[in-house]
């Protein structure tokens, strides 16, 4: 069973979101929160699998709640899916470093939100396609973060060649397919890179593999 928390100040979107996902067998809403404190609290509380966080919210902002989970250790298992109600949001890279697993924009149609929560309960970095594109074009845009290519050298070949495919947004199957390898060594070498890394989940990996200058405008 997936255990969801909602945490959003907007009412109308909490019960909507909790109607759509309490109709799934695999999934439950444990709880909903109207502001990033109560959030957090709550989190705490019920140890979700999967928190639901609106970026723009009173008291604390998707951005600090994600940022607090992030660093808990005994909230490791819990992976944040930010909400927005735009295509883009400057909070995007931000929330993306403070350790979410994605985003997505509210206007979601009900099936792509049942898969969403399903893929970020596996671990799975998770970014609308909207904020996907807009996402990669910023990082192109600018220059490498300085210092952010230290990681780099504690990579081996094969784990810098399954960071850029994660970038790209490859599945697993797809990695392993590419690099000539089983799904389980692929999904190695991406564990591998992550412990290497730091990186809480597969979207750090993301974020990464831009600000290093692994993947490239050329490359991509």
């Amino acid at each position: 069973m997936i255990r969801v928390l909602l945490v959003d100040d907007q009412p109308l979107i909490r019960s909507g979101f909790r109607a759509l996902l309490d109709l799934e067998d695999d999934i439950e809403v444990v709880a909903e929160a109207g502001d990033g404190m109560e959030g957090l609290a709550l989190a705490k509380r019920h140890l979700p699998d999967i928190a639901l966080i609106d970026i723009r919210m009173p008291v604390l902002n998707g951005v600090e709640v994600t940022r607090r989970i992030a660093a808990d250790p005994d909230l490791a298992g819990v992976h944040v899916v930010i909400l927005t109600n735009y295509g883009f949001d400057e909070y995007v890279f931000d929330a993306l470093r403070a350790g979410a697993a994605g985003f997505l924009v509210k206007d979601i149609v009900p099936e792509d939100l049942l898969h969403a929560v399903r893929v970020a309960a596996r671990g799975d970095a998770l970014l609308a396609p909207s904020i996907t594109r807009r996402l990669i074009n910023r990082y192109l845009a600018q220059p490498p973060t300085a210092g952010a290519g230290q990681g780099l050298k504690e990579l081996t070949n094969r784990e810098r060649e399954a960071v850029v495919l994660v970038a790209r947004g490859l599945s697993n199957a797809q990695i392993a397919d590419r690099m000539a390898i089983s799904p389980m060594t692929a999904k190695t070498h991406i564990n591998r890179a992550m412990a290497k890394l730091h990186a809480r989940d597969r979207a750090q990996l993301v974020v990464f593999a831009y600000e290093s200058g692994l993947v490239t405008p050329g490359g991509f």
